[in-house]
């Protein structure tokens, strides 16, 4: 055991040193000599200062993307290794013969024991965002979201145990086919309940404030075809001072959102622009292409995960103190194999999602045609959010749904260019 930590702990710290050199040694984020001076330059909409504050912010939150991602996967390597797993099975076991109430037990510890040594971690998060600017929450709001995190990921995490572990002692060769299947509704339930149930535990939703400018709005979702009859913004300014919108939800419960801080720091046409852009994601369908895209991706991701585990408990389920993928005590080596598989698909469906956004970014300059309000949102964003222009080639595969602003600024202006040359 003592050689499987160690190799581990030095693999860990040299991926990090990797990760170090990419990001702060070998990457240059600034925009190509033939786009200097353009307006997707951020010398002409930045300050200098504001530009220092870009690069150090935006890196060293990539660096800690990078290395906090592995670092889930170690402490659940950790867990199972030192025996700490079986342990908590054991738990959990002599507390009751209930399956259902031991799973709960089970992943009651696993959660806590994982949250309290991951919250140092996500507190350098929270502090480097605060000493930039970007978070605006105190501590103690601050760690309010962490308890409600903890406590919605753990009733949700708990049911899906429940479930799987039952579907895997029943049918142990087809479960990960039965779970997919049972993921269908499940999805879409969460996505109905999320807009109504979920994201008002975090923040307060209303609808938006401006009448005259929901009306402008809903003019627009009119010759979209949307059946919009409100347009909701949230407090975010409580905790951050980026910008933001977004569709969220299914069916009658789907909601078209905007920040204030978004009404704050944006004119009229600019929040006509974002929320045209919305509403092209409603128009083209993309959350449901979002839904069957990741039903797929879930249904070999389910396959290689029950491959992946029956070949390593086979091989190395002594050294794992696994006897059986039936276990509660291999319940780490699925979300290990989870992980591990869902980062490694990123970049396909962050490319989809960047083509997604792209199309919006399309049909909402077709729908308003203010090219100059499109840019400069995006300038806005940009400076609100300390977020680099054009990134390094693996934080935009790996890290961006959305296209850099460099290309989401060329492209409005090619199209600009286009139009006005007809």
């Amino acid at each position: 055991m003592r050689k499987w930590v160690t190799t581990s702990i030095f693999l860990y710290f040299l991926y990090g040193l990797v990760v170090y050199w990419y990001l702060f040694i070998f990457s240059g984020t600034g925009v190509p000599a033939p786009y200097e001076g353009t307006s997707a330059d951020p010398t002409t909409f930045m300050s200098g200062r504001e530009l220092l504050l870009t690069q150090e912010y935006s890196t060293i939150r990539n660096f800690l993307y990078f290395v906090t991602i592995p670092f889930e996967w170690f402490l659940l390597f950790m867990f199972m290794i030192t025996g700490l797993s079986r342990k908590m099975q054991d738990w959990s076991s002599s507390s009751t013969n209930i399956f259902s109430i031991q799973s709960a037990i089970y992943f009651f510890w696993l959660s806590l024991f994982v949250s309290v040594i991951s919250l140092p971690v996500n507190w350098i998060g929270f502090r480097i965002s605060k000493m930039y600017h970007i978070t605006t929450q105190s501590f103690s709001t601050w760690m309010k979201d962490q308890l409600i995190d903890f406590w919605v990921n753990y009733l949700l995490m708990t049911i899906i145990i429940i479930v799987l572990y039952s579907l895997i002692k029943r049918f142990e060769k087809r479960w990960w086919l039965y779970a997919w299947l049972l993921s269908i509704p499940f999805s879409m339930f969460l996505m109905f309940i999320q807009p109504v149930v979920i994201d008002p535990l975090y923040n307060d939703f209303y609808p938006l404030k401006d009448k005259v400018l929901e009306e402008k709005i809903l003019d627009i979702a009119e010759k979209a075809d949307i059946p919009a009859e409100h347009v909701y913004e949230v407090n975010m300014s409580e905790k951050t001072n980026a910008l933001n919108a977004y569709v969220t939800g299914i069916g009658s419960n789907s909601r078209i959102v905007l920040w204030d801080t978004t009404l704050n720091r944006l004119n009229e046409d600019e929040i006509l622009f974002i929320m045209a852009h919305e509403m092209g994601h409603y128009v083209m369908k993309h959350i449901y292409v979002g839904i069957a895209g990741y039903l797929l991706l879930s249904l070999a991701g389910l396959y290689i995960i029950h491959v992946l585990m029956r070949m390593i408990i086979a091989r190395h389920g002594r050294m794992l103190k696994i006897r059986s993928m039936r276990e509660l005590a291999a319940f780490p080596l699925f979300l290990l194999l989870l992980g591990t598989l869902t980062f490694a698909s990123s970049p396909l469906s962050n490319a989809v999602a960047r083509y997604q956004e792209k199309s919006a970014d399309m049909y909402a300059i077709e729908m308003t045609d203010n090219h100059e309000a499109a840019i400069s949102s995006f300038q806005e964003l940009s400076r609100a959010g300390l977020s680099e222009v054009n990134p390094p080639a693996l934080v935009k595969i790996f890290r961006y749904t959305h296209p850099t602003m460099l290309e989401r600024i060329l492209y409005l202006e090619e199209h600009g260019n286009r139009t006005l040359n007809k």
